[in-house]
Parts: structure tokens; C-alpha cells; sequence
């Protein structure tokens, strides 16, 4: 009996819907199983049973199989990868091998002659199957285990030597520097470390806002040079500069399994290190879809005074916080809210992270001296009502920027600081006159990122007493919201973001005190003292209290 009807047996597709896969395979000459998961009509896991009733063929879930190393050496990598098959036990000898294309039994003879056992095969989800080959083989290990062997004995190539040109352009570590960006996309990272040391080549993602390690094959290390230009080449970056720092980008497309494509725009830094140049790649998506203000994890409260605010005429609002800490997607956020047909906005950034409609972008490009405070001369020229500024980074930038908010501008922009309050002082500390400072600045919104609470895996606990910080009231019985560490969330209890805000709104006062020079906490202070400060640890407390995040992330991300 066919899957399809196995499917329709078992109540889980329709006639009808098993005659509109049907149609459709004709038309594409995919496999019919794979027609009805990309309709949606029915889901993997269904698939895969089927599957196993139609091959009479046991299925097995490779996230909860537990595999001795000795076992998984039973096969070259590189045939793992070539026929998407992974032995997961040996007994009396016969080698117990999963699969997830029961339809590809080709290599039966192959396996058998390679490892002198009778083969069985079990039948394995596709995902579950490529995350136990990533987990245990490594992140490009069939591609490295084929440049060992098409290498065989012959030296490696040195960095800086003559064939390293020719070696960074050979299929193999094209390749294998495709493995190692495909993963970081897949994994949702949003930077990419590659870290030369004595005897290793480590590689990391940031994953989250936290870096984690990469599982790749310790053989890696011999093809670093290999790999290192090959990421020079993409960036077009002098390959045969070696001493001094370089940056550049890559444009880089994935196709997903549902067939659409994912463009990214990467960002590379090469610094030369004690043991070879290190690369990190800052990864931009230029097809993620802009989130809206009110997906960011605002109060309802704040967000009425933040949405106050953005809705000025004029003025300078201004987003905080360190490196990373999500302020560039508040910006954009904050900018698709009030842009209409009825007004102009213009941006100037380094770089452009996401593409705004109706929004007028324009590059930083030093190059050309086309810097922060030149190009916001020349857009006022250009009639705009919304003007924002990818960073304040000195005190030209901010006197333009300020008399642009005082001839009748609304003007967005960020600073690195660690809170709200400090934002006046910096600007301050900057050579700007405090006058102009009390003026212009209308609000100023601090924020950090922390770790999102798996929704799929959680489960209540009970903290004691010693373990909650100073000012945290526990709700009433007792219970907060923590992850369990399982595959949908890497293994860490956490997926996904969510901010923690920090809203100070300039009242009379606080710009007097700004006019007087005070000091950050004491405008802090008298803002608190008259409501129009929201301080980041309550926030954070909140969102604790909600079961969006945990102590322990708001202690890393606030240090409370």
C-alpha cells in the first residue's frame, strides 16, 4: 500500500487532499511524501511513520539516541553526508543504520562491503537526522573528511604560502565555508566568529545575544588559512594583506526548505591575531520582516509614553544602550509607526540594517566623506519631517543633529550609554552646550536584550529566598517561569528575545538640573522622584513576573 493511502487509512489526510498532491506531483516530480509536507496537508513526524508501516521498517528518534563514539567511527563521514545515513548501534554483527530516504537503498551493498556487517536499517526523521550528523560529525565534517582524503599525504598548505590562493578557491572549502554560514543562518545567529589559536581553529555563533561554540571537526584547523582567504575573496578584501586590520561584506543568499530565499548582507572584520587573523561576520538579514513597536515587549504604559513622544514635531529622541542591545530595531520600529504619505523621513546609517518603506536610507560611506554630520547637512536640504541618525558619535554630529530639532525637526538617533540619564551627561561630556542639550532632547528610551523563556519547553519552579535580588517581590504563591534545556531551544531553556526598557521623559525640572551640569543620578533621581522615569531592573522584574524571562538573564544582561 502507498504512503498516500496509508495516510488517508490512518484519518490523517482527506481524499481530496491526497488528489491535489497527487496532481501536484505530477506537475513537479517530487516524491509524494514530500508534496504533502510542503502543502502542509500533513506533518513530518506522519510522514515518517507512514513511511515505516509502508518499508516495514522500525522508526527511531535520533534526539533522544544515545550513540557510542566507537559506533559512529563504523562509517567515513564523508559517506554519512553523501547518503544522509548514520549508524547508531552494533550488535552481534550486524550494524543498525538510520535513514530518512527509505527510498534510496542503493548504498546497502556499499555499507556492507565497507564495514563487514549484515545492514538494518530504521527510518529517522530528516531534521532529527541532519542534527545528529551536526551534533556528532560536525558542522562541514563530510567536506573536511573529502579534502583528508583528496589531500591524502601531500603537505598542508602554509598561510602566506603560494598555493594558498589556489587552495581557497578550490570546490572543497568553498564548500565548507558555505556549511559554516548556512549553519549560523539556520541557527539564527547573528554573528559569526572564526578564532585562530596554536593547535585549533574555533568557531562560534551568537545565538540570542550569547556566544556558543560550533560543533566543527578538529581537523578544521588544518584548512584555516584556507578558510580564512577564502572569506577575504567574498569580501574582496586584499588576500595577501596579513598585518594589518581589513573590512568588507558579503552577500550571501540560503534557499529554505519551503523553496524561499533568504538574503543576507554580512558584514566582515579581519584582525590579524597571535596564531593567524581572526574573522567575525555580523550577520544582517535583508528579507527579515521589520518588527512593530508593539512586538518588542513594551508596558502598555511606556509604550502610550514612547508612542507620546515619537509623535512630536520636533525635538530629539534618543535610544541607549550598548552594542547589540536591539536600539537600531527600536529606531526602525519606532519610524514605521509615525511614517505616512504625509511625511518625509530620511535616514542616515552605518549600515543599513533593514529596508524601510517610504523611508528615504542613505549609507555612511567614509570612503567618500560621506560621514554622519556631512550627510545630515545635506538632508536637511531635502525638506525632510523625520530625520534619523544611525549614531551620535561626536560633538559635530550632535550640534547638527540638535539644530536640526530646533528648527522644527523630529530627530531619532542613538548613544552608548548604560542608562537614560546618561545620555544628557554624555552629550554633555561631549563639548555640547547644556543649554542646547535641555533644549532639544525630549525623552530618552535605555534598553538591553535577554533571553526569552522557550515557550515549548518550561515548567514552573520555586526559587529560595536567598536567591532573589534586592527589591524583587515574588508573586503570591511563590511559582516563576523557567526553560527546560532541549533541542527547540539548543539546549540552553531559552529561545528568542525580548527587551527591557528604560523610559526618562525631560521634564522642566530635569532640564534644569541639565543647565546646572548635575550629574546622571541625580537627574535620574528627581525623574524618579517625579514619575517620569521607568528604571531597566523594574522593568526587567516585570517581565520576570510575567514568565517572558528569568532572574538569572536579567542579572546578566542588568548585572542587578
Amino acid at each position: 500500500m502507498g504512503i498516500g493511502l496509508i495516510l488517508v487509512e490512518r484519518g490523517l489526510i482527506t481524499r481530496d487532499q491526497l488528489e491535489a498532491a497527487l496532481a501536484e506531483q505530477r506537475r513537479t516530480g517530487e516524491r509524494l511524501d514530500l508534496v504533502m509536507v510542503r502543502m502542509g496537508v500533513v506533518s513530518r513526524g506522519d510522514v515518517v511513520y507512514a513511511l515505516g508501516d509502508q518499508f516495514q521498517m522500525p522508526v527511531v528518534d535520533l534526539d533522544e539516541t544515545s550513540v557510542d563514539p566507537e559506533v559512529l567511527r563504523a562509517l567515513p563521514a564523508s559517506l554519512v553526508y553523501k547518503q544522509n545515513c548514520v549508524p547508531i548501534a552494533r550488535n552481534n554483527g550486524t550494524l543498525t543504520i538510520a535513514t530518512s530516504d527509505p527510498f534510496e537503498l542503493s548504498a546497502l551493498d556499499e555499507l556492507r562491503l565497507l564495514t563487514g556487517c549484515a545492514i538494518e536499517l530504521v527510518l529517522a526523521d530528516e531534521e532529527e537526522l541532519h542534527r545528529f550528523v551536526r551534533r556528532h560529525y560536525g558542522v562541514g565534517g563530510g567536506t573536511l573528511d573529502q579534502m583528508a582524503s583528496d589531500e591524502g599525504e601531500r603537505a598542508v598548505v602554509e598561510a602566506g604560502g603560494e598555493d594558498e590562493i589556489e587552495q581557497a578557491q578550490e570546490a572543497s572549502v568553498i564548500k565548507l565555508v558555505n556549511d559554516i554560514l548556512v549553519e549560523a543562518v539556520t541557527e539564527r545567529a547573528t554573528d559569526v566568529h572564526i578564532e585562530p589559536y596554536e593547535d585549533q581553529l574555533a568557531v562560534r555563533y551568537r545565538i540570542d545575544g550569547v556566544l556558543q561554540r560550533a560543533s566543527v571537526p578538529p581537523t578544521i584547523n588544518r584548512y584555516a588559512a584556507a578558510i580564512i582567504s577564502r572569506l577575504k575573496i567574498m569580501a574582496q578584501l586584499n588576500i595577501a594583506e596579513k598585518r594589518r586590520p581589513q573590512d568588507g561584506r558579503i552577500t550571501f543568499s540560503h534557499r529554505r526548505k519551503d523553496g524561499k530565499i533568504d538574503d543576507f548582507d554580512l558584514r566582515v572584520s579581519v584582525i590579524p591575531m597571535l596564531f593567524g587573523e581572526g574573522v567575525v561576520l555580523r550577520v544582517l538579514s535583508k528579507t527579515a520582516v521589520l518588527i512593530s513597536l508593539d512586538e518588542l515587549g513594551m508596558s502598555p504604559g511606556m509604550l502610550a509614553r514612547w508612542d507620546s513622544m515619537i509623535s512630536r514635531p520636533h525635538g530629539i529622541v534618543l535610544v541607549t544602550g550598548p552594542t547589540g542591545s536591539g536600539k537600531s530595531t527600536t529606531l526602525y520600529a519606532s519610524l514605521s509607526r509615525i511614517v505616512t504619505d504625509a511625511i518625509k523621513a530620511i535616514t542616515i546609517e552605518d549600515p543599513v540594517e533593514y529596508h524601510v518603506d517610504g523611508v528615504n536610507q542613505i549609507q555612511v560611506n567614509a570612503r567618500t566623506g560621506l560621514t554622519f554630520a556631512s550627510g545630515l547637512r545635506s538632508i536637511l536640504r531635502h525638506d525632510p519631517d523625520v530625520v534619523m541618525i544611525g549614531e551620535i558619535r561626536d560633538k559635530e554630529t550632535a550640534e547638527t543633529a540638535i539644530q536640526a530639532s530646533l528648527t522644527g525637526h523630529l530627530v531619532f538617533s542613538t548613544l552608548h550609554t548604560n542608562d537614560a540619564s546618561s545620555a544628557a551627561t554624555r552629550l554633555l561630556d561631549m563639548g555640547v552646550e547644556p543649554f542646547l542639550v535641555a533644549s532639544s532632547v525630549e525623552g530618552v528610551l535605555a534598553q538591553r536584550l535577554v533571553r526569552r523563556v522557550c515557550t515549548e519547553k518550561w515548567e514552573w519552579y520555586t526559587p529560595e529566598a536567598g536567591e532573589l535580588p534586592p527589591g524583587f517581590e515574588p508573586p503570591a504563591d511563590g511559582r516563576l517561569k523557567r526553560g527546560v534545556p532541549a533541542r527547540e531551544n539548543r539546549n540552553t531553556g531559552y529561545r528568542g528575545r525580548v527587551g527591557v526598557f528604560e523610559l526618562l521623559r525631560l521634564s522642566e525640572a530635569a532640564r534644569g538640573l541639565i543647565m546646572d551640569r548635575a550629574s546622571a543620578p541625580e537627574i535620574a533621581a528627581r525623574a524618579a522622584q517625579e514619575g517620569d522615569l521607568t528604571r531597566l531592573r523594574e522593568d526587567g522584574f516585570e517581565k520576570v513576573l510575567a514568565g517572558a524571562t528569568t532572574l538569572d538573564e536579567v542579572a546578566r544582561a542588568l548585572a542587578v
